[in-house]
């Protein structure tokens, strides 16, 4: 098991859930942050931590959700922008939480591509 960060961390990225993290496996974009599967140590922390509910173990969704989100969290981890540190999220975060398909709406923008 591992935990994966999905669809409400986009366009809010609180990272109350990074300053919790015992290993550093997260990781940026710009409007998301990411897990490293193969980092996490499955400890949960961060899950709790989550002002928005956007960090779910992968066993708690169905197969089709967990690949897709898997498939993402390890995209942007091989981006290697660690966070360690806690930041302000995103302007829009209060509006943005519980809008459902940003996935769609939105994507994932890598930092080096606004650089």
């Amino acid at each position: 098991m591992t935990y994966l960060v999905t669809d409400n961390c986009i366009q809010c990225k609180h990272t109350d859930c990074v300053s919790v993290c015992p290993v550093d496996c997260f990781y940026e974009a710009d409007n998301f942050l990411a897990i490293d599967p193969d980092e996490c140590i499955d400890c949960g922390v961060c899950e709790a931590e989550c002002p928005v509910g956007a960090i779910v173990a992968d066993n708690a969704i169905d197969v089709e959700e967990r690949d897709k989100w898997d498939k993402i969290n390890r995209e942007v981890s091989s981006w290697r922008v660690n966070i360690i540190d806690q930041i302000e999220p995103m302007f829009e975060a209060d509006i943005m939480d519980g809008i459902p398909n940003k996935y769609e709406e939105y994507g994932i923008i890598p930092i080096k591509e606004i650089e």
